[in-house]
């Protein structure tokens, strides 16, 4: 079965596209979790508009916190000395959270907006959320703005990435292990770029391998729950312990910790019975909407070492350690993860 793909992008896509076509629009919405991107196409669209040496006249950066629209326009319809366009870029200003007045002015300034002017709205620490009840204000973004959301890039793009990064540093890296630190450390590129110089830097030999990433690489949380799911299902209840006291040191909530052991101990179910029922991986990337059959496999190598039954009691468990948890006044979450882990490492091996 066919893993679902994700909807396409078409703003990042026209954006990119008249970015290299030199046909940049005037206003523009970034949004989106791929900060890395976010901000190398922010520094892109300065080199295309803003001459060296012309950045205190072309180039205007603005923080939302006590910005008003009256400034905002003053910045807008400055014009430009020496080039034909200037910038503006707006940092965390939520359009939609705007009194009443501040918003006429907006919708005034998107109504008539300078074309020589290039105005970026970031949506960085804030999250960027258009109300319709808000119906001028929304038609005017619709009718002015292009939406430009930067996502996680595709796992083929994010590898041949992982690739040019540690080439540069004078080392190389096979597909598999370029998964696996995709898998320890994240897809995000902001969170992979310092791991990638640290695998860099210790590694001994031109070719990257997967132990050198786990010798210095430090994991996403999420990993390190599969790893402390993976520790339960072969009844390996030492690592798994070393693993949850690791988390706790960190500070990591007990809560939190139950919740994602319980999403992964689904996860292993689903495994399970894909193994039962003779389907595959990419029926349990589908169910999990995973990117990468990588996960999917590992899921799969776990999955046979447990029984269906195991796997439904381990996660009838995390249930009722939840409900305990949340319902029992003095328990404590750290000890009552630490009972849990025990209990399934010890079914494991049975």
């Amino acid at each position: 079965m066919a893993v679902k793909k994700k909807t396409g992008n078409g703003g990042y896509e026209k954006f990119r596209s008249d970015l290299a076509a030199g046909t940049l629009g005037t206003v523009y919405v970034f949004h989106g979790e791929e900060s890395y991107l976010r901000e190398f196409y922010l520094s892109e669209i300065k080199k295309a508009l803003v001459p060296p040496g012309f950045e205190a006249f072309n180039y205007h950066r603005l923080e939302g916190k006590g910005l008003t629209a009256q400034v905002l326009t003053e910045a807008a319809e400055a014009m430009p000395m020496m080039a034909e366009r200037t910038m503006v870029q707006v940092v965390d200003w939520d359009l939609f959270k705007l009194s009443e007045e501040q918003r006429g002015k907006v919708i005034d300034l998107l109504s008539d907006f300078p074309p020589y002017c290039c105005l970026v709205f970031v949506y960085d620490q804030i999250e960027y959320k258009p109300n319709r009840t808000y119906k001028k204000l929304y038609a005017a973004l619709e009718k002015t703005a292009q939406v430009v959301k930067f996502e996680e890039q595709s796992q083929n793009e994010i590898l041949k990435w992982v690739s040019r990064r540690f080439r540069a540093a004078g080392h190389t890296i096979d597909a598999p292990t370029a998964e696996h630190l995709i898998f320890t450390c994240g897809s995000l590129m902001n969170g992979l770029i310092p791991e990638i110089a640290k695998v860099a830097a210790y590694a001994k030999n031109e070719r990257i391998t997967k132990a050198d990433i786990d010798a210095v690489a430090a994991p996403i949380l999420e990993a390190q729950v599969f790893e402390l799911t993976g520790a339960v299902s072969k009844g390996d209840y030492d690592r798994a312990s070393e693993v949850l006291g690791n988390l706790l040191q960190l500070q990591e909530e007990p809560f939190m910790l139950l919740a994602l052991l319980g999403k992964e101990l689904r996860k292993l179910h689903t495994a399970r019975i894909a193994l039962d029922t003779g389907r595959d991986k990419f029926w349990l990337m589908e169910r999990w909407n995973m990117r990468s059959d990588y996960p999917a496999r590992l899921l799969l190598d776990n999955a046979r070492r447990v029984s269906r039954p195991w796997c439904a009691n381990a996660v009838k468990r995390c249930y009722e350690a939840d409900l305990r948890m949340k319902s029992v006044a003095g328990v404590d979450g750290a000890d009552e993860l630490k009972f849990l882990l025990m209990e399934l490492a010890q079914g494991a091996r049975t």
